[in-house]
Protein backbone atom coordinates (compact mmCIF):
# COMPACT_ATOMS: atom_id res chain seq x y z
CA UNK A 1 0.00 0.00 0.00
CA UNK A 2 1.48 3.73 -0.79
CA UNK A 3 0.42 7.08 0.43
CA UNK A 4 -2.68 6.94 -1.25
CA UNK A 5 -4.50 4.19 -0.17
CA UNK A 6 -3.13 4.37 3.43
CA UNK A 7 -4.45 7.39 4.32
CA UNK A 8 -8.13 6.90 2.87
CA UNK A 9 -8.26 3.45 4.61
CA UNK A 10 -7.26 5.10 8.22
CA UNK A 11 -10.14 7.95 7.64
CA UNK A 12 -12.24 5.09 7.07
CA UNK A 13 -11.67 3.54 10.23
CA UNK A 14 -11.80 6.84 12.25
CA UNK A 15 -15.57 7.26 10.21
CA UNK A 16 -16.52 4.02 10.89
CA UNK A 17 -15.72 4.15 14.79
CA UNK A 18 -17.14 7.59 14.88
CA UNK A 19 -20.39 6.43 13.74
CA UNK A 20 -20.57 3.50 15.97
CA UNK A 21 -19.84 6.03 18.88
CA UNK A 22 -22.17 8.88 18.23
CA UNK A 23 -25.09 5.75 17.53
CA UNK A 24 -24.55 5.02 21.37
CA UNK A 25 -26.45 8.20 22.06
CA UNK A 26 -29.68 6.55 20.90
CA UNK A 27 -28.91 3.57 23.23
CA UNK A 28 -29.00 6.23 26.27
CA UNK A 29 -32.35 4.77 27.73
CA UNK A 30 -34.19 3.59 30.86
CA UNK A 31 -31.76 0.33 30.75
CA UNK A 32 -28.56 2.53 30.96
CA UNK A 33 -30.58 4.78 34.26
CA UNK A 34 -31.71 1.23 36.00
CA UNK A 35 -28.06 -0.03 35.41
CA UNK A 36 -26.38 2.68 36.62
CA UNK A 37 -28.88 3.22 39.54
CA UNK A 38 -28.01 -0.30 40.48
CA UNK A 39 -24.81 -0.51 40.44
CA UNK A 40 -24.31 2.72 42.20
CA UNK A 41 -26.85 1.37 44.87
CA UNK A 42 -25.27 -2.02 45.05
CA UNK A 43 -23.56 -3.22 48.61
CA UNK A 44 -21.12 -5.62 46.61
CA UNK A 45 -18.97 -4.71 43.62
CA UNK A 46 -19.75 -4.94 39.64
CA UNK A 47 -18.22 -7.95 38.43
CA UNK A 48 -17.76 -7.28 34.61
CA UNK A 49 -16.64 -10.89 32.42
CA UNK A 50 -16.45 -11.21 28.16
CA UNK A 51 -14.81 -13.60 25.64
CA UNK A 52 -12.17 -12.52 23.29
CA UNK A 53 -12.06 -8.75 22.33
CA UNK A 54 -15.13 -8.35 24.77
CA UNK A 55 -13.21 -10.10 27.49
CA UNK A 56 -9.64 -7.02 27.17
CA UNK A 57 -12.82 -4.14 27.37
CA UNK A 58 -14.32 -5.65 30.10
CA UNK A 59 -10.73 -5.35 32.06
CA UNK A 60 -10.38 -1.70 30.81
CA UNK A 61 -13.82 -1.13 32.52
CA UNK A 62 -12.91 -2.73 35.43
CA UNK A 63 -9.65 -0.59 35.74
CA UNK A 64 -11.62 2.40 34.97
CA UNK A 65 -14.17 1.91 37.60
CA UNK A 66 -11.91 0.96 40.59
CA UNK A 67 -10.55 4.08 40.19
CA UNK A 68 -13.19 6.75 39.94
CA UNK A 69 -14.59 4.89 43.11
CA UNK A 70 -16.60 1.78 42.24
CA UNK A 71 -15.33 -1.42 42.90
CA UNK A 72 -15.07 -3.68 40.18
CA UNK A 73 -13.46 -7.26 39.16
CA UNK A 74 -13.04 -8.84 35.91
CA UNK A 75 -13.79 -12.41 35.44
CA UNK A 76 -13.06 -13.97 32.51
CA UNK A 77 -16.01 -16.11 30.75
CA UNK A 78 -14.34 -19.08 29.86
CA UNK A 79 -12.51 -19.50 33.79
CA UNK A 80 -15.76 -18.50 34.87
CA UNK A 81 -17.17 -21.64 33.97
CA UNK A 82 -14.53 -23.56 35.45
CA UNK A 83 -14.59 -23.01 38.79
CA UNK A 84 -14.19 -18.57 38.52
CA UNK A 85 -18.01 -18.00 39.65
CA UNK A 86 -16.75 -18.21 42.79
CA UNK A 87 -15.39 -14.68 42.42
CA UNK A 88 -19.45 -13.46 42.35
CA UNK A 89 -20.76 -13.09 45.76
CA UNK A 90 -24.80 -12.54 46.53
CA UNK A 91 -24.54 -8.70 46.80
CA UNK A 92 -22.88 -7.86 43.59
CA UNK A 93 -23.86 -6.92 40.51
CA UNK A 94 -22.95 -8.86 37.33
CA UNK A 95 -21.92 -7.62 33.96
CA UNK A 96 -21.39 -9.74 30.69
CA UNK A 97 -19.90 -8.02 27.45
CA UNK A 98 -20.74 -9.66 24.10
CA UNK A 99 -21.44 -8.32 20.73
CA UNK A 100 -23.20 -11.40 19.36
CA UNK A 101 -24.18 -12.38 22.83
CA UNK A 102 -24.67 -16.04 21.39
CA UNK A 103 -21.24 -17.53 21.49
CA UNK A 104 -21.09 -20.40 23.80
CA UNK A 105 -19.27 -19.30 26.67
CA UNK A 106 -22.21 -16.86 27.40
CA UNK A 107 -24.86 -18.97 26.81
CA UNK A 108 -23.44 -21.13 29.14
CA UNK A 109 -23.00 -18.45 31.76
CA UNK A 110 -26.12 -16.71 31.45
CA UNK A 111 -28.19 -19.23 32.91
CA UNK A 112 -25.71 -19.81 35.90
CA UNK A 113 -25.56 -16.19 37.20
CA UNK A 114 -29.40 -16.33 37.15
CA UNK A 115 -29.67 -19.22 39.27
CA UNK A 116 -27.24 -17.34 41.33
CA UNK A 117 -29.81 -15.05 41.79
CA UNK A 118 -27.62 -11.83 41.28
CA UNK A 119 -28.50 -8.65 38.76
CA UNK A 120 -27.42 -9.50 35.39
CA UNK A 121 -26.68 -6.55 32.99
CA UNK A 122 -25.93 -7.43 29.45
CA UNK A 123 -23.36 -5.49 27.20
CA UNK A 124 -24.47 -6.67 23.89
CA UNK A 125 -24.78 -5.73 20.19
CA UNK A 126 -27.68 -7.90 19.42
CA UNK A 127 -30.56 -7.13 21.32
CA UNK A 128 -32.46 -10.16 19.91
CA UNK A 129 -29.49 -12.55 21.20
CA UNK A 130 -29.55 -15.03 24.39
CA UNK A 131 -27.84 -13.09 26.49
CA UNK A 132 -30.15 -9.83 26.00
CA UNK A 133 -33.20 -11.94 26.17
CA UNK A 134 -31.94 -13.57 29.49
CA UNK A 135 -30.10 -10.26 31.13
CA UNK A 136 -32.36 -8.00 33.79
CA UNK A 137 -30.76 -4.85 32.04
CA UNK A 138 -29.73 -4.59 28.99
CA UNK A 139 -27.10 -2.17 27.66
CA UNK A 140 -27.14 -1.90 23.68
CA UNK A 141 -23.88 -1.68 22.15
CA UNK A 142 -25.15 -2.58 18.53
CA UNK A 143 -23.12 -1.11 15.51
CA UNK A 144 -24.04 -0.88 11.51
CA UNK A 145 -20.92 -2.13 10.49
CA UNK A 146 -17.17 -3.20 11.65
CA UNK A 147 -14.00 -0.81 10.58
CA UNK A 148 -12.82 -3.81 9.48
CA UNK A 149 -13.07 -4.01 5.67
CA UNK A 150 -14.57 -7.93 5.92
CA UNK A 151 -16.64 -6.85 8.91
CA UNK A 152 -15.46 -9.95 10.84
CA UNK A 153 -12.90 -8.25 13.44
CA UNK A 154 -14.19 -6.69 16.36
CA UNK A 155 -13.10 -2.91 15.64
CA UNK A 156 -16.29 -0.56 15.81
CA UNK A 157 -17.90 -2.75 17.93
CA UNK A 158 -15.06 -2.80 20.58
CA UNK A 159 -14.79 0.90 20.33
CA UNK A 160 -18.53 1.02 21.05
CA UNK A 161 -18.47 -1.13 24.10
CA UNK A 162 -15.61 1.31 25.63
CA UNK A 163 -17.50 4.07 25.18
CA UNK A 164 -20.49 2.80 26.82
CA UNK A 165 -18.23 1.86 29.96
CA UNK A 166 -16.99 4.76 30.30
CA UNK A 167 -20.16 6.30 29.87
CA UNK A 168 -21.16 4.23 33.02
CA UNK A 169 -17.80 5.04 34.85
CA UNK A 170 -18.44 8.58 34.80
CA UNK A 171 -22.24 8.67 35.84
CA UNK A 172 -21.52 6.58 38.77
CA UNK A 173 -18.69 9.20 39.38
CA UNK A 174 -21.53 11.71 39.17
CA UNK A 175 -23.40 10.12 41.42
CA UNK A 176 -21.47 9.49 44.26
CA UNK A 177 -20.11 12.63 44.23
CA UNK A 178 -16.66 11.66 43.24
CA UNK A 179 -14.08 14.51 43.73
CA UNK A 180 -10.22 14.85 42.80
CA UNK A 181 -9.35 14.37 46.54
CA UNK A 182 -11.03 10.77 46.10
CA UNK A 183 -9.19 10.23 42.36
CA UNK A 184 -5.90 11.27 44.55
CA UNK A 185 -6.62 8.34 47.06
CA UNK A 186 -6.60 5.63 44.20
CA UNK A 187 -3.26 7.35 42.63
CA UNK A 188 -1.22 7.80 44.85
CA UNK A 189 1.80 6.78 43.30
CA UNK A 190 0.88 7.98 39.75
CA UNK A 191 1.66 11.77 38.45
CA UNK A 192 -2.11 12.65 38.53
CA UNK A 193 -2.34 11.36 42.05
CA UNK A 194 0.81 13.58 42.63
CA UNK A 195 -0.81 16.69 41.56
CA UNK A 196 -3.84 16.39 43.70
CA UNK A 197 -1.95 15.37 46.93
CA UNK A 198 1.97 16.17 47.12
CA UNK A 199 2.40 19.31 49.30
CA UNK A 200 5.43 21.90 49.08
CA UNK A 201 6.91 20.58 52.34
CA UNK A 202 7.42 17.14 50.95
CA UNK A 203 9.87 18.52 48.53
CA UNK A 204 11.39 21.07 50.20
CA UNK A 205 12.46 19.04 53.13
CA UNK A 206 14.66 16.43 51.05
CA UNK A 207 16.45 19.84 49.82
CA UNK A 208 19.71 21.52 51.71
CA UNK A 209 18.37 24.48 53.57
CA UNK A 210 20.72 27.32 52.25
CA UNK A 211 20.41 30.31 54.41
CA UNK A 212 22.63 33.23 55.63
CA UNK A 213 22.60 36.33 57.91
CA UNK A 214 22.44 40.13 56.33
CA UNK A 215 25.68 40.52 57.67
CA UNK A 216 26.85 38.00 55.89
CA UNK A 217 30.21 38.24 53.90
CA UNK A 218 30.41 37.91 49.89
CA UNK A 219 32.38 35.02 50.29
CA UNK A 220 30.40 33.46 52.72
CA UNK A 221 27.54 34.07 50.64
CA UNK A 222 29.30 31.93 47.88
CA UNK A 223 30.46 29.12 50.01
CA UNK A 224 26.36 28.87 51.06
CA UNK A 225 25.89 28.63 47.75
CA UNK A 226 28.05 25.99 46.35
CA UNK A 227 27.97 24.04 49.46
CA UNK A 228 24.12 23.50 49.11
CA UNK A 229 23.86 23.70 45.05
CA UNK A 230 20.66 25.02 44.46
CA UNK A 231 21.14 28.35 42.71
CA UNK A 232 20.07 30.45 45.63
CA UNK A 233 20.12 31.11 49.09
CA UNK A 234 17.75 33.17 51.51
CA UNK A 235 18.66 35.95 54.25
CA UNK A 236 17.38 35.41 56.91
CA UNK A 237 17.71 37.20 60.35
CA UNK A 238 18.27 35.92 63.95
CA UNK A 239 14.85 34.81 64.25
CA UNK A 240 14.74 32.89 60.91
CA UNK A 241 12.44 35.66 59.40
CA UNK A 242 12.83 36.00 55.52
CA UNK A 243 14.52 39.16 54.71
CA UNK A 244 15.73 38.61 50.58
CA UNK A 245 17.28 35.86 48.67
CA UNK A 246 20.11 35.96 46.45
CA UNK A 247 20.57 33.52 43.35
CA UNK A 248 23.25 32.97 40.95
CA UNK A 249 21.45 35.93 39.06
CA UNK A 250 22.10 38.40 41.57
CA UNK A 251 25.70 37.20 41.67
CA UNK A 252 26.29 37.63 38.40
CA UNK A 253 24.94 41.24 38.38
CA UNK A 254 26.48 42.40 41.28
CA UNK A 255 29.77 41.66 39.48
CA UNK A 256 28.76 43.58 36.42
CA UNK A 257 28.02 46.77 38.82
CA UNK A 258 29.92 46.99 41.55
CA UNK A 259 33.68 48.39 41.50
CA UNK A 260 34.59 46.63 44.56
CA UNK A 261 33.76 43.56 46.34
CA UNK A 262 35.98 43.22 49.49
CA UNK A 263 33.61 45.25 51.93
CA UNK A 264 29.89 43.92 50.22
CA UNK A 265 27.27 42.19 52.64
CA UNK A 266 24.49 39.52 51.65
CA UNK A 267 22.54 42.74 52.43
CA UNK A 268 23.92 44.48 49.71
CA UNK A 269 23.47 41.99 47.34
CA UNK A 270 19.97 40.58 48.18
CA UNK A 271 16.55 40.65 46.54
CA UNK A 272 14.03 42.68 48.54
CA UNK A 273 10.77 40.57 49.16
CA UNK A 274 11.14 37.21 47.53
CA UNK A 275 8.39 34.98 46.28
CA UNK A 276 7.75 32.59 49.26
CA UNK A 277 5.07 29.87 49.32
CA UNK A 278 3.22 28.21 52.34
CA UNK A 279 4.86 24.83 53.56
CA UNK A 280 1.44 23.07 53.50
CA UNK A 281 0.48 23.97 49.54
CA UNK A 282 0.17 21.52 47.08
CA UNK A 283 3.07 21.42 44.98
CA UNK A 284 1.35 21.68 41.56
CA UNK A 285 0.82 25.53 42.99
CA UNK A 286 3.85 25.82 43.76
CA UNK A 287 5.03 25.54 39.59
CA UNK A 288 1.88 27.65 38.63
CA UNK A 289 3.91 30.50 40.97
CA UNK A 290 6.88 29.82 39.13
CA UNK A 291 5.74 29.77 35.89
CA UNK A 292 4.06 33.28 36.97
CA UNK A 293 6.60 34.74 37.83
CA UNK A 294 9.46 33.09 35.27
CA UNK A 295 11.43 31.93 37.88
CA UNK A 296 13.12 28.52 38.92
CA UNK A 297 12.86 28.32 42.99
CA UNK A 298 10.46 29.87 45.68
CA UNK A 299 11.50 30.05 49.47
CA UNK A 300 9.29 28.15 51.38
CA UNK A 301 7.73 29.56 54.74
CA UNK A 302 6.14 27.52 57.49
CA UNK A 303 4.72 29.79 60.64
CA UNK A 304 6.15 33.14 59.29
CA UNK A 305 9.77 31.22 59.53
CA UNK A 306 12.08 30.03 56.17
CA UNK A 307 11.63 26.45 56.14
CA UNK A 308 13.73 25.67 52.92
CA UNK A 309 13.66 25.72 49.01
CA UNK A 310 11.45 24.16 46.52
CA UNK A 311 12.93 24.16 43.12
CA UNK A 312 11.42 23.58 39.95
CA UNK A 313 13.64 20.52 39.55
CA UNK A 314 11.96 18.22 42.49
CA UNK A 315 8.84 19.34 40.32
CA UNK A 316 10.66 17.43 37.33
CA UNK A 317 11.41 14.99 39.36
CA UNK A 318 8.37 14.05 40.63
CA UNK A 319 6.47 14.15 37.61
CA UNK A 320 4.29 16.93 38.12
CA UNK A 321 5.49 18.86 34.90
Amino acid sequence: MNKEKIIPVALRTIEAETNAVNGLKHFINDDFVKATEKVAGSKGRLVVSGIGKSAIVAQKIVATLNSTGTPSLFMHAADAIHGDLGMIQADDVVMLISKSGDSPEIKVLTPLIRNFGNTLIGMVGNTQSFLALNSDIVLNTTVEQEACPNNLAPTSSTTAQMVMGDALAVCLMELKEFKSADFAKYHPGGTLGKRLYLRVEELASQNAKPRVLPSATLKEVIVEMTEKRLGATAVVNEEEKIEGIITDGDLRRMLEKANSFENLLAKDIMSLRPKTIGADVLAVLALEEMRTNDISQLLVEQDGKYAGIIHLHDLVKEGII
